[in-house]
């Protein structure tokens, strides 16, 4: 029997996602269930396809994945269940939720679930919580045992598989270029796409002063000179730096504040950075 780790947009102010567990437990009592987040921003696909991708490596191989940020729930978007290439399993709504799973690590198969067969049992004309009746049903018979991954459904053409616009990052004139990914949420720092063995073609030391500008749909909204360190400790405390975060890319941040509230900053792919060593 492997894990089953749920993810979603709903939040803990109500029963949504006790619903889940409880469907999940319905099939196997003995399943063993965890959560990545529960506190996605309601729609936001690009944040539950990044915080999928966040976490993903740290559970074992054949871990079954449930995530639900679904604002188009009861249309014609497919319901599927994907394989990366790192043996872990996803069952989502193939609205973009892959992107950063399939740039990061590979999905190596695609399948559509049946909703026919698998859904949970008397839901079959509930159209607006497929979270609970199609997908936490589907995750826990994956993880159980009950079902494998052949048993889904149809297999799907990779290539068809809906992906999220993504810009690689790159070093070029001087500077490398990538996107800001994300937030640490809860201490505002900026997660970018730039990871640290293309920051380091800069030849920047720690302790030496880097240019950073974001740029929002290419206008120029911020520019500072940072400091590289290899921790806050290495700075004062309201002073910012540039730091290598848990991912092992390039993050911006304050010591004990909010960088992105500071300067009114936001993350997605319109949202820019670039670094450039101050010589």
């Amino acid at each position: 029997m492997n894990a089953l780790v749920l993810q979603s947009d709903f939040g803990l102010d109500d029963g949504a996602v006790s619903a889940m567990y409880g469907v999940a437990v319905g099939v196997d009592a003995a399943l063993r269930i965890h959560d990545v987040t529960h506190n996605i921003p309601p729609y936001d696909i690009w944040e539950g396809s990044y915080r999928l991708a966040q976490v993903l490596s740290y559970w074992p191989e054949g871990t079954v994945f449930v995530s639900v940020v679904d604002p188009g729930v009861g249309s014609d978007r497919l319901s599927v269940v994907a394989r990366t290439a790192t043996g872990h399993y996803v069952v989502t709504p193939d609205n973009g939720t892959l992107t950063h799973l399939d740039d990061i690590f590979g999905i190596t198969a695609l399948r559509e679930i049946d909703e026919t067969r698998h859904r949970r049992p008397g839901s079959e004309e509930s159209y607006t919580f497929h979270g609970r009746d199609i997908y936490a049903f589907t995750g826990a018979r994956l993880a159980a045992g009950v079902a494998s991954f052949e048993e889904v459904g149809p297999e799907l053409d990779l290539a068809a598989m809906v992906r999220l616009p993504l810009t690689a990052p790159v070093h070029e004139d001087g500077a490398v270029r990538g996107i800001i990914d994300t937030l640490d949420v809860r201490y505002g720092s900026l997660w970018t796409s730039i990871p640290r063995e293309l920051f380091l073609e800069l030849g920047v030391a720690p302790g030496e002063r880097v240019m950073v500008r974001v740029l929002h749909h290419d206008t120029v909204v911020h520019a500072a000179q940072l400091t590289y360190a290899r921790s806050f400790a290495a700075v004062e405390i309201g002073e910012s730096l540039l730091y290598v975060n848990s991912l092992d890319r390039m993050a911006i941040a304050i010591n004990r504040g909010h960088y992105a509230r500071a300067f009114s900053l936001g993350t997605g792919a319109s949202w820019h950075v670039t670094l450039e060593p101050v010589r």
